[in-house]
């Protein structure tokens, strides 16, 4: 298996278990949050998606769709580029509220979409690129990737997690 399509298969088992956490929720159970201070399913999955909008948007050296695309309009939020969810309040938390799981659902495989064409075209060569000086030892695009990926499949399991316990 070359890289390209190892890494299209691990960034491809999200969208599936994103489904499946938010499959039949509506409004009030998907901003449920099991505990004070604890993160809904909705901020979960919003935040998961934000993540690799973001970081996605900064290795192709573009724009994100939550502002570009208009997401954040659809979610009734400004369009920040900087709203990703880490440092959120409570508050903040409360306030990525969907109108059901449909349009978490949208905006995940709007940025799926993007992150597969970029997936599909790399080397391994390419893994060793440096995309973040900021860092001691700076990041290559290899360590960035599987950032990436660790922190949706985390919150994609956190979010599967509160709907079980919510009794969903």
């Amino acid at each position: 298996m070359d890289v390209a399509a190892l890494l299209v298969e691990l960034y491809g088992r999200i969208p599936p278990l994103v489904r499946e956490a938010v499959d039949g929720l509506d409004q009030k159970q998907l901003a449920e949050r099991p505990a004070p201070g604890a993160n809904s399913i909705a901020w979960l999955v919003w935040h998961l998606t934000r993540i690799q909008d973001h970081h996605v948007a900064e290795l192709l050296e573009g724009g994100q769709l939550w502002v570009d695309g208009g997401w954040a309009g659809r979610f009734g939020l400004d369009p920040d580029p900087q709203n990703h969810g880490y440092g959120h309040s409570a508050e903040e938390v409360a306030a990525v509220r969907p109108d059901g799981p449909g349009i978490l659902v949208e905006y995940l495989d709007a940025v799926w979409g993007r992150t597969r064409a970029l997936l599909e075209g790399l080397t391994a060569a390419d893994l060793d690129r440096v995309v973040d000086r900021r860092w001691d030892p700076p990041v290559t695009l290899g360590v960035r990737l599987v950032s990436i990926a660790d922190d949706s499949l985390q919150h994609v399991g956190q979010a599967a997690y509160v709907r079980g316990l919510l009794g969903g």
